[in-house]
């Protein structure tokens, strides 16, 4: 059931995210962009700030504690969050510059369509063992897996409107996979009753 609700949401993000990207093609990149720097921000500022009160924590004590032989007991000081510290400044420019990034942004949101249909190319792979799977099934994962390769290799020849482009595929990607994963939960349920009665 968790594989169900987690294909179901996959594919709701998917189409949401399509349509925003027709209806809002620039302001929709930016948005994804300062979420993604805030995400990034904010994970930083809790990692460094984690390391602050660690840190506070053991010089708070302000004893050092020895053994027999003279070795220090007491744990060192927590390194500094290097990565925690990349982070905030990595979010913080995607937050506050997004438009700088949004060319880099296509080329995320292509990737992420190959990986669709990758994953539903999987996914009508493994149907095939306990269904019959028509060809039609099998024409839209190609045609995202052309357009999302093509925005990535090519993106002049997605016209003038890449992230357009993109959007519709992610919509028609998003139903495809909602039809796909109702489709094979069904096949796989009724597969289990079958069994079940002989």
């Amino acid at each position: 059931m968790k594989v169900l609700r987690s294909s179901i949401f996959r594919a709701v993000c998917a189409i949401v995210v399509g349509a925003l990207l027709v209806k809002y093609r620039e302001q929709t990149v930016t948005w994804i962009t300062v979420l993604i720097g805030v995400i990034f921000l904010v994970s930083g500022i809790i990692s460094i700030t984690a390391w602050y009160s660690a840190k506070r924590k053991g010089g708070a004590e302000g004893v050092d504690l020895y053994d027999a032989q003279g070795n220090l007991l007491t744990p060192p000081a927590p390194p500094f969050p290097i990565v925690g510290l990349g982070s905030v400044i990595l979010g913080a420019v995607l937050a506050l510059f997004p438009n700088s990034f949004v060319n880099g942004l296509m080329y995320i949101l292509a990737a992420m369509l190959i990986l669709g249909a990758l994953s539903q190319f999987f996914n009508l792979t493994v149907a095939r063992r306990f269904a019959k799977i028509g060809f039609v099934w099998w024409i839209v994962p190609t045609l995202v897996l052309l357009i999302g390769l093509i925005a990535i290799v090519k993106p002049s020849f997605i016209a003038s409107a890449p992230l357009l482009v993109l959007g519709y595929c992610m919509i028609v990607y998003g139903a495809v996979d909602l039809i796909d994963t109702l489709k094979i939960h069904q096949c796989r349920k009724e597969l289990r009753k079958v069994k079940r009665e002989k």
